[in-house]
């Protein structure tokens, strides 16, 4: 069965491989008969119709991707065939961006390689392409939805995460995130999602062994939190890893390991402009803890030599203690049978990773570091702020993005190099 499933999706790698591009208007007459215009965008979709995010994926050579899978999807006479297509071009995409930031095959434009971006939009075209779509077979709104999770796994490298059973090899895992705060500047990345491309799949050879490193990037959306797609992606592989650490994007100019993680949402909003406030929903709520704690040395992060930018063993939390009603700021970690409102990292989705991903080594009752790593904001150039006005991109821009890819990836071998690896 396994080779059968190769097979088809080969197959269907084949067919896209081989496939011409092709220009707009050929596009649209080609599959006019099977997208559904008047079917409604996600607000993320409604987005990449801008100048930016239309320049951000034709300066990367991602614009012919939504297209082309189109294409293909239109050309499916059932469910088992869309589902190859949309694994297939999900996991390639994911691909794509993976070796483009790692400096394989032809770059694809100007716009330098180190950058998250093109992902992320892609992916929406492809998104919206599937939203869109109107099939030669019946197709349920369950069925689509299981299509578009389909595709978001794969293109996000969930379900790509494989680590070498060699003995001797410290295996750890990182998670990245999606660009966000897109109303504000829509130039935006994120050097969490850029990190994630840059080390998936390297193996680093360090004078206490190798560390290999597998990645997965996370959309910034609440309701995908609230469905479980962390644990999702992360229960499968938590118990092969020697160390994990979730990333994002926390404050200007600093690296934060965040000590503790609150089990609470700030209701700030996401991607899609929706808010949620409230405990943070997972299973078994009753025997939900309101705090978890970093498992990562934070002593030996802190105290070594990782970069330009300063790392900061973060244990400042917003609890409201155990008796009273009101919200107080605590520099030095939460206190006894206090409620959470705000985690070292916050009480947004950055801190909902963390306490997802470190209740999870609790529940599985590993016994592995792990926990959160705030990059510093990734900033453009001095005289490139004005986001009416600047350019996608600049010089020190770039170099922002470089500096702080690299000196993640000194944090997690400082972090890898003090864990032992498993027998």
């Amino acid at each position: 069965m396994r080779r059968l499933r190769a097979g088809l999706t080969v197959c269907v790698v084949s067919i896209f491989l081989s496939a011409a591009p092709i220009t707009a208007p050929a596009l649209a007459a080609e599959t006019a008969g099977c997208a559904d215009t008047s079917a409604p965008l996600s607000i993320e979709e409604q987005r990449l119709a801008g100048a930016v995010p239309q320049e951000i994926v034709r300066r990367a050579g991602f614009d012919s991707v939504a297209s082309q899978f189109a294409r293909v999807l239109c050309g499916t006479t059932s469910y088992r065939q869309a589902e190859l297509v949309v694994t297939a071009h999900g996991q390639r995409l994911w691909r794509r961006a993976v070796d483009r930031a790692q400096g394989r095959g032809v770059p694809g434009g100007d716009l330098s390689r180190d950058d998250d971006r093109p992902l992320y939009w892609a992916r929406l075209g492809m998104t919206g392409a599937l939203r869109q779509w109107r099939p030669a077979f019946d197709l349920t709104d369950a069925g689509r939805k299981a299509l578009l999770d389909r595709l978001e796994r794969g293109s996000r490298g969930q379900d790509a995460i494989r680590f070498p059973a060699a003995r001797g090899v410290k295996r750890v895992l990182v998670t990245g995130f999606d660009p966000f705060t897109l109303d504000r500047d829509i130039r935006i990345s994120n050097p969490s999602g850029a990190t994630a491309l840059a080390l998936d799949g390297t193996t680093v050879r360090t004078d206490a062994g190798l560390v290999r490193i597998e990645t997965a990037v996370f959309p910034v959306r609440w309701g995908d939190f609230a469905d479980g797609m962390v644990e999702r992606a992360l229960r499968p592989h938590l118990p092969q890893a020697d160390l994990f650490t979730t990333v994002s994007q926390g404050r200007v100019g600093r690296f934060d390991i965040e000590r503790f993680n609150g089990a609470w949402r700030g209701g700030f909003p996401d991607n899609e402009n929706v808010s949620s406030t409230g405990p943070i929903p997972v299973s078994d709520p009753a025997g939900q803890p309101q705090w978890t704690v970093t498992t990562l040395p934070y002593r030996d992060i802190v105290a070594a030599s990782t970069g330009r930018f300063p790392v900061r063993d973060n244990t400042q939390v917003t609890e409201i203690p155990a008796g009273a009603t009101a919200p107080v700021v605590r520099p030095d970690g939460p206190t006894e049978g206090s409620t959470a409102r705000s985690g070292s990292g916050g009480d947004y989705l950055s801190n909902e990773i963390a306490y997802r991903a470190t209740l999870l080594r609790d529940r599985l009752r590993l016994d592995i570091p792990g926990g959160h790593v705030h990059t510093p904001v990734l900033q453009f150039g001095a005289t490139n702020t004005d986001p009416a006005t600047g350019t996608i991109t600049d010089p020190e821009f770039v170099r922002n993005r470089l500096d702080i890819i690299a000196q993640v990836r000194s944090i997690i071998l400082v972090a890898a190099t003090a864990t032992p690896a498993r027998s």
